[in-house]
């Protein structure tokens, strides 16, 4: 680092040395020579004098690079920081950057390993994030044997310390632990700066800057044995990864075994790798694409389990189509138990389509195929054989529309036999004299292939397109139950019901009625968790695997709305104790400030009319009695404004909202203020509507801003209370013709201890105006200040108007 910072100097840069802990090596104290170094900060803790960084003489110096050593160091108590690299984030902050050093030992996340390998827990540690935070990361490498030949010499510790160090901590195998740690956690750093560089630059081609292997899961038995093969390849290398991907069908069709893809998700788990799920059509070229994101450089499959029979007459099958497509990525393909083991079986042609649609395509070719028979048999001659062909071809298609390849494939052969048996010569036998009949039997077959294909195809998309689109109205109608909140467990309730055609659903929750829809007797086929808060209940048929994916997503949803509701309802029980803290935050605030001046000023004349060390005349004990009187006076003041408030009770002051009268308070106002004739100007209209308040609160608020604005009036101007009413809101105006207040300083006299001209016992020793703008605040007002036309200050007091009293109430 000093090396580093001796370079930059001479290159013209300004360079500070802010700390460096040279541990009395004189090697490390030498290469300071030359660099500028800001003075420690001196810091005593429990009689102790310790010395650390002076950040307020960094960052007052701002040099253009500090070098700062010990990132992890830990500062000492009454620091401005606990943690040196709180400092360093604070000089990089104003703009200054920093040059540090680090020990391997003390990064947050390898900390239980070093522990681990050299016995020796460290308690200074920095965040993983706060060192890759850094421009730049460069090792200090050095051989393990060179280090402990540094030591043997004597340039580390002291002689004292050298033969402790080499047979502890400083083992040769430690230091090549350590070492190695080192390079891995940089080599981990390294690549995650390769992954920004490649999504930055678009680059998709595989760099095989480490071993990654991507193991593909069918959900078949076999799974669990690619995932041990998977791992073995990945642990061959350093750092190797293992990433498990399994790749579901867009229409949701493919047949998968959901309990075998859980136990195999925990294996890759315990196997240290990660599990991941794709959606294609293709699955080969899923794979591909997915191994290609992930720049694999390895990828496992399995053997298949079709038997030779099933290979030799469907294909190849996806191994030979990744192979192909896989590129620069190796490719293995695992032999495992289940190879080979399944017996011919018919694809699933046809297998978008329903049962009821299958069989209804059957019928059809049965009963359609003799009708038609028999309605061209009275026309039957050799010149009419070209329309009966294309009737029978008309059948095949409707049937291959209707019910797909097998029931196409039916018709198509049951016609080609009954037009060779009762429309060709000779009638009623069948022979294939003409190679023409033949090919005619072929096209059928063909024809009937290739409609059933493209029905087949549609059928997979509108399936595909139809419960997307049921999918998303659901999750539109769940999403806006819960954003509604109310009636949000109902909705959702009921709309998973209908969604899943069931008869029945129920939500058993904690703190809750059960939530039901529909007929919920019996037991239910189907139960899922909802969080921890209960269950979801669905009464009906078995659900199909397609549509567990689905009620996840509502269950998630159920359980967001009952975190709402308890959310509402912990809103609603803090709601009136809100108002009532603002109060008592300010009232606490204010008390301190006040107590402290009266109780004071009353000690300081008991104690000097009770001292006999001093004479006193007779005018000197008067003052100091009328001190102590205006004191203890003040203080009775302030109980008395306590009790005014005495719903205070176990720390907590309530405020009771009723409909108050402004012009009822008038009466008590003046008594308590003991006003003359001409002190005070009032305007309050006769049909000012009553206001929603706590009247003991708005006295007291209406009291000390008469206080304030009687104290500030100049002499013959006295200050005016005023009151009027627009939109629902009431305004209580007091107003002075004073000095005023500055609009620097409307927001600043709120705050407590922030009384003008505030300097004697005289003054008055009210609750101020934080405490008055914290009584408006309780009772849902606002309190703002405001200049007087002419000068002076205008406390305007905001409250709502009581609610008239509806025609119907008596």
């Amino acid at each position: 680092m000093l090396e580093e910072g001796r370079r930059l100097r001479d290159l013209g840069k300004d360079v500070v040395v802010a700390v460096v802990e040279t541990h009395d090596r004189d090697a490390t104290a030498s290469m300071l020579t030359g660099l500028e170094v800001v003075p420690r900060v001196t810091v005593e803790h429990r009689g102790i004098e310790l010395t650390e960084m002076d950040l307020d003489a960094v960052l007052a110096r701002h040099p253009d690079i500090a070098l700062v050593d010990e990132l992890a160091h830990t500062n000492a108590p009454g620091s401005h920081n606990t943690k040196r690299w709180q400092d360093v984030d604070a000089i990089l902050e104003a703009g200054i950057n920093v040059i540090t050093t680090v020990n391997i030992q003390h990064i947050e996340s390898l900390n239980d390993v070093v522990e681990q390998i050299t016995g020796a827990p460290q308690r200074e540690t920095v965040p993983d994030s706060v060192v890759r935070s850094a421009n730049q990361v460069e090792v200090v490498d050095l051989a393990p044997q060179a280090l402990r030949d540094r030591l043997a010499d004597g340039q580390v510790y002291p002689a004292v310390r050298i033969d402790a160090a080499l047979s502890n901590y400083f083992r040769l195998g430690n230091l090549t632990a350590l070492r190695e740690l080192t390079l891995l956690w940089l080599a981990d750093e390294v690549d995650s700066s390769l992954k920004r560089y490649r999504a930055e630059h678009g680059i998709d081609q595989k760099w095989e800057a480490r071993e990654r292997v991507v193991v593909a899961l069918t959900g078949g038995p076999e799974g669990e044995t690619l995932l041990r093969r998977g791992a073995r390849v990945a642990a061959r290398s350093s750092g190797g990864e293992l990433l498990a991907v399994h790749v579901t069908s867009q229409d949701g069709l493919r047949e998968t075994n959901p309990a075998a893809l859980a136990a195999q998700r925990a294996l890759v788990e315990q196997l240290g790798g990660t599990y991941h799920q794709v959606v294609g059509s293709n699955t080969p070229e899923a794979l591909v694409t997915f191994a290609r994101a992930s720049n694999a450089t390895q990828l496992v499959i399995g053997v298949s389990r079709r038997s030779r029979l099933t290979a030799l007459l469907t294909g190849p099958g996806i191994g030979a189509t990744v192979i192909r497509e896989s590129g620069d990525i190796d490719v293995h393909i695992v032999s495992h138990a289940a190879a080979g083991r399944h017996l011919l079986s018919l694809p699933r042609l046809g297998g978008a389509l329903s049962v009821r649609r299958r069989l209804l395509g059957f019928l059809l070719a049965v009963v359609v195929g003799p009708l038609l028979t028999l309605a061209l048999l009275p026309i039957r001659n050799p010149d009419s054989l070209t329309a009966d062909t294309l009737s029978y071809q008309l059948l095949v298609v409707v049937v291959a529309l209707v019910g797909g390849i097998w029931p196409a494939l039916f018709a198509a052969v049951l016609s080609g036999l009954t037009l060779d048996y009762v429309f060709v010569e000779p009638y009623f036998n069948i022979t294939i004299g003409r190679p023409t009949h033949l090919l005619a039997l072929t096209l059928y077959v063909v024809i009937a292939t290739l409609v059933s294909l493209v029905v087949d195809q549609a059928a997979r998309r509108s399936r595909a397109a139809a419960r997307a689109a049921a999918e998303s109205e659901l999750l539109a109608t769940v999403a806006g139950g819960v954003i509604r909140g109310d009636d949000a467990l109902q909705a959702i309730v009921s709309r998973a019901r209908e969604a899943f055609g069931m008869r029945g659903a129920r939500l058993e929750a904690e703190g809750t009625q059960p939530v039901t829809d529909g007929d919920t007797q019996g037991t239910p086929s189907t139960t899922m968790p909802v969080g921890e808060r209960g269950r979801l209940e669905l009464f009906g048929p078995d659900l199909q695997a397609s549509d567990r994916r689905l009620l996840v997503v509502i269950v998630t949803q159920l359980d967001a709305a009952l975190e709402h509701r308890d959310l509402s309802t912990v809103a609603k029980e803090v709601g009136p104790l809100a108002a009532t803290d603002k109060v008592r935050t300010a009232l606490l605030a204010a008390v301190g400030h006040d107590l402290r001046r009266p109780l004071a000023a009353a000690t300081a004349a008991v104690t000097s009319l009770r001292s006999r060390d001093v004479v006193l005349s007779e005018k000197d004990r008067q003052s100091l009695l009328e001190t102590a009187e205006v004191s203890l006076s003040g203080l009775a003041d302030l109980l008395t404004n306590l009790l005014d408030v005495s719903r205070v009770q176990a720390g907590v002051l309530a405020v009771s909202l009723t409909a108050v009268d402004i012009e009822d308070l008038v009466p008590s106002l003046i008594d308590e203020l003991d006003l003359a004739p001409g002190d005070i100007v009032i305007d309050i209209p006769d049909d000012l509507p009553p206001v929603h308040a706590d009247g003991v609160l708005l006295q007291r608020s209406i009291v000390n801003l008469l206080t304030n604005a009687l104290r500030y009036a100049p002499a013959g101007q006295p200050p005016r209370l005023s009151a009027s009413t627009f939109a629902g809101i009431v305004e209580v105006r007091v107003a002075d013709t004073g000095p005023g207040v500055p609009d620097d300083r409307k927001e600043e006299i709120f705050q407590p201890f922030q009384r003008v001209g505030d300097l004697d016992n005289t003054t008055g020793i009210g609750l101020g105006l934080a405490l008055t703008k914290g009584f408006v605040e309780g009772m849902d007002g606002t309190l703002t200040a405001e200049d007087t036309p002419g000068g002076g200050l205008t406390m305007v007091v905001s409250l709502q108007a009581e609610p008239a009293p509806s025609k119907n109430e008596g």
